[in-house]
């Protein structure tokens, strides 16, 4: 398995190994493809968060719940990504929406890093053509229980649970998609957007090391991930990898999912620790 995280440098040097992946996808509905279109990476291949690392959407499930997994299969063979394949992916937002792509790789025993700073890291010339990869036999992988978890999961107190939001969003201040605004509660503020500097690059692992300590997420935690669809929560997860923390676990359906259920509660106001964003 190689790091989580990998910068341009070892892309150069791995270059010839390795399928790059654009993941770029904006919740304000511009169109990824068409960025992609007009300037990728050389030799990067356009991955659909909606179809290809995404199931049916409904109120029930959410709005990016993980797809079936014959269906990401199906996806990444049609994208020309096998099984042996070492997959490097980046987009535009600091990695916060590639790190979905990355994340459902390695935890299905694949070979994927982020790279770090993505698109702007690389001061090449970009590409338009998109390149032509044959289909491939991508292999069939359950998800594992031991990396998901559910909307029961996300309100057991045992676990540590992180928000990946923006913190006016946790706070309960601004909900632009989903029927509720607030918070899971007992939830931690850790926005994913600020888990990278002004280059959209990551912070030292140290800096990061602390900001999960500061949420009850250090050595040992139980942690959970949420966001607002599960796409964000990714790059915390991958975030606490790099950091050497350990795994932790998606909580897939996330705010989307959960703010959908009229019985359950919701929580508003400040992170307790004061680091939700402010």
């Amino acid at each position: 398995m190689i790091p989580p995280v990998v910068d341009v440098q070892w892309w150069q040097e791995h270059r010839a190994a390795v399928v790059l992946a654009d993941v770029r996808w904006y919740l304000d509905g511009r169109c990824g493809r068409d960025a992609y279109d007009q300037g990728h990476l050389p030799g990067a291949v356009f991955v659909d968060v909606d179809r290809r690392l995404a199931g049916p959407v409904s109120p029930g499930a959410g709005r990016h719940p993980l797809p079936d997994a014959k269906q990401f299969a199906a996806g990444m063979s049609a994208l020309g990504i096998g099984a042996q394949d070492i997959v490097v992916a980046y987009d535009d937002a600091g990695g916060v929406v590639a790190a979905r792509l990355v994340w459902m790789l390695r935890v299905t025993g694949h070979k994927a890093a982020l790279l770090d700073g993505g698109l702007g890291a690389y001061k090449g010339p970009l590409e338009r053509p998109a390149p032509e990869r044959t289909p491939t036999t991508f292999p069939v992988t359950p998800w594992p229980a031991a990396h998901v978890a559910t909307i029961d999961d996300a309100v057991d107190a045992s676990h540590t649970v992180l928000d990946a939001r923006d913190g006016e969003r946790y706070r309960g201040e601004h909900e632009p998609v989903d029927p509720q605004a607030g918070h899971i509660p007992g939830a931690r503020s850790l926005p994913a957007r600020e888990s990278v500097d002004a280059r959209g690059r990551l912070l030292p692992v140290p800096v990061l090391r602390q900001r999960f300590a500061r949420v009850g997420a250090g050595d040992g935690a139980d942690v959970v991930s949420y966001c607002g669809s599960g796409i964000t929560a990714c790059h915390t997860l991958i975030a606490l990898e790099h950091a050497g923390l350990g795994s932790g676990r998606l909580y897939p359906g996330s705010w989307s999912q959960y703010s959908h259920d009229a019985a359950r509660p919701v929580a508003t106001g400040a992170d307790p620790a004061g680091d939700d964003g402010c």
